[in-house]
């Protein structure tokens, strides 16, 4: 959850702090003074987890009292969209105001309205759909309440009908669409430095993520003044998009589960705060709910808890993060005590355990053989580096040792300027540095076995790190040159890899190849080169080439080319048709390319 994510991204909700309980309670809305008073309250509130909420007073007749949110930088309202606009309210004393919502364009137009009335002297939920006649991705919410009384509210949404897989507390449809068609194999969620917070009390808690909307604990998010370059006060997590909500997404887009939980150690480029080793049980009894929460029949105390959200079938949980990336022996200390209480209990749960933030150093060298004498599952490798350091790293796992822990490159990105700068670009150089490299992580997938892009998502208007796989605004969303590359991996895996060998020294060449069980021999090719590569292809032992297939091409003449929300597709690939293919042929792969072919035999 970076770069406005969750909250003003694929969780659709469109009011931003909706309980009032940011530091500053009022943050996101506007008081607009007429005839009367609005003020924070948190006498006798909705719930303890939600101690915070709005009294609307009038004392005098007149025009009424309104207030306005301004949503995640603007509320996007499509022309004939419809909401639910729900709140808890209740009227304190014997006389309550009646409430008039009301969707406005920035010039103040009138998109949509709906009347709610009827309150009574305790706490309930109301709600009324409401739909727009016109369309402002910058729209606002207004309130107006209108008679004398005094009207407490709480729990302030206004939630799209239209969701992913039309999901009550869904997700944002085009968001979820464009993860589910890169048929991802698996899912790292909530992220990484947003499990360890920049103290241990500002860790992500999974369990404050289930359960009611109502009585989900809001946090800080760590990534709101993490950068001075991007400062982002507002950035909070309702959690409305909690591990349930994680774990039905990957449900539904086919990928595996892989949830990943705080060690017991505070984020490290912050305060790096520990919990005593005499102290991590808690942390470690997180770790064992979560997987009896995924896995566990209605009839234990979480298994039941799932049931209760509408899942009682299993998620089928077997992959869980123990930390994201420490590193040093602290972080070895308590890796230890999870993996020894989670194996006794759940062995068929693979573990992923960290080599720190590097993919090199006397910390990562550290990790990997503290990692390796314990006989881990799978160890996570970052790499956010330059270009031109993807390309130097094909061959990285050739030489890895072919037993013991398996590898996950978990988090990897090329830098167009350098790691952590505002002015790095998602453009075609950079994806197809990462599509070399993921040529040399297929070629050993008998090491590597998982990789992932990251970051997944972020807002136009409100990031705080770039590059990133997919941009949104408020209405409007596209997959980066690196978003095409990742799906045409992933919607060419082979189920064998096959040598994919070079006659000759083929600089800026790059190449992998597999067979599916179906007979189909998969060749991708990466030609970093400015001119055009004519190759020579001999398929062997593959048995009978029925001539035909398909090719798949990533490629622009400029390096620097790049996708926006009004060019989405600009650099995307191009499908057409092969035919005619012998065992030998030739082909030209364009410049500045990645190509896919897909070639058609029959099983020998």
């Amino acid at each position: 959850d970076i770069n406005f994510a969750a909250d003003g991204g694929l969780y659709p909700e469109r009011i931003k702090n909706r309980s009032f309980e940011f530091a500053d309670p009022v943050m996101g809305w506007n008081r607009i003074q007429r005839k009367g008073t609005a003020t924070i309250q948190t006498t006798d509130p909705l719930n303890e987890n939600n101690p915070h909420y709005l009294r609307l007073s009038i004392d005098q007749p007149g025009e009424g009292l309104d207030v306005e949110n301004e949503g995640f930088r603007g509320i996007g309202v499509a022309q004939g969209a419809t909401f639910t606009f729900s709140c808890f309210a209740r009227r304190p004393d014997a006389n309550a105001p009646a409430l008039k919502i009301q969707i406005l364009s920035p010039d103040g137009h009138i998109l949509a309205t709906a009347d709610l009335a009827g309150f009574t002297n305790t706490w309930k939920k109301h709600s009324v759909e409401i739909t727009a006649t016109g369309g402002d991705s910058q729209a606002r919410l207004r309130l107006l309440a209108t008679g004398l009384g005094t009207l407490d509210l709480d729990m302030i949404s206004l939630f799209p009908k239209d969701t992913f897989n039309n999901r009550p507390n869904g997700l944002r449809a085009d968001l979820a669409q464009l993860l589910k068609d890169m048929h991802p194999a698996f899912m790292r969620f909530p992220g990484g430095c947003i499990i360890e917070g920049r103290t241990l009390d500002l860790r992500y808690r999974w369990k404050d993520t289930i359960g009611p909307l109502e009585a989900r604990k809001l946090i800080i998010n760590r990534w709101n003044n993490e950068f001075k370059h991007r400062p982002t006060p507002d950035y909070y997590q309702s959690y409305g998009l909690g591990f349930f909500e994680f774990f039905q997404l990957c449900e539904d887009i086919g990928a595996k589960p892989l949830p990943v939980l705080n060690c017991g150690m505070a984020c490290q480029f912050n305060t790096g705060e520990l919990c005593p080793l005499d102290k991590l049980e808690p942390y470690v009894q997180d770790a064992l709910d979560l997987v009896e929460f995924a896995n566990g029949g209605p009839d234990t105390t979480w298994g039941a808890k799932r049931a209760a959200m509408g899942h009682p079938a299993p998620f089928n949980l077997d992959l869980l993060g123990v930390g994201n990336e420490q590193w040093g022996p602290q972080y070895i200390e308590r890796y230890k005590v999870f993996a020894a209480a989670i194996k006794a209990k759940y062995p068929n749960v693979k573990l992923i355990s960290g080599a720190g933030p590097s993919p090199q150093g006397k910390d990562f060298e550290f990790a990997w053989r503290s990692l390796r004498e314990l006989g881990a599952d799978v160890v996570d490798e970052h790499y956010y580096n330059k270009p031109d350091w993807f390309g130097a790293n094909v061959h990285r796992y050739d030489k890895y040792p072919r037993n013991g822990p398996k590898v996950f490159a978990g988090e990897f990105a090329a830098q167009s300027v350098a790691v952590v700068s505002p002015n790095n670009r998602n453009d075609l150089n950079c994806a197809l540095a990462e599509a070399a490299l993921m040529t040399g992580l297929e070629r050993n997938a008998d090491v590597v076995v998982m990789a992932s892009y990251a970051p997944l998502f972020a807002h136009v208007d409100a990031w705080q790190w770039t590059p990133n796989l997919i941009w949104f605004d408020n209405l409007r969303s596209y997959g980066t040159p690196s978003y095409y590359v990742q799906k045409l991996f992933a919607t060419n895996r082979g189920d064998r890899i096959l040598p994919a060998d070079f006659d000759d020294k083929a600089d800026n060449l790059f190449a992998s190849a597999a067979r599916t069980d179906k007979g189909d021999v998969l060749l991708k090719v990466v030609n970093r080169r400015p001119t055009a590569a004519r190759l020579s292809i001999h398929v062997e032992g593959a048995g009978q080439l029925t001539g035909d297939g398909e090719c798949q091409v990533l490629a622009s003449g400029d390096l620097k080319a790049e996708n926006s929300l009004d060019e989405p597709t600009k650099i995307s690939p191009i499908s057409s048709p092969l035919s005619g293919l012998a065992p030998q042929f030739e082909r030209d792969f364009p410049p500045y390319s990645l190509t896919v072919l897909r070639i058609h035999t029959r099983k020998p």
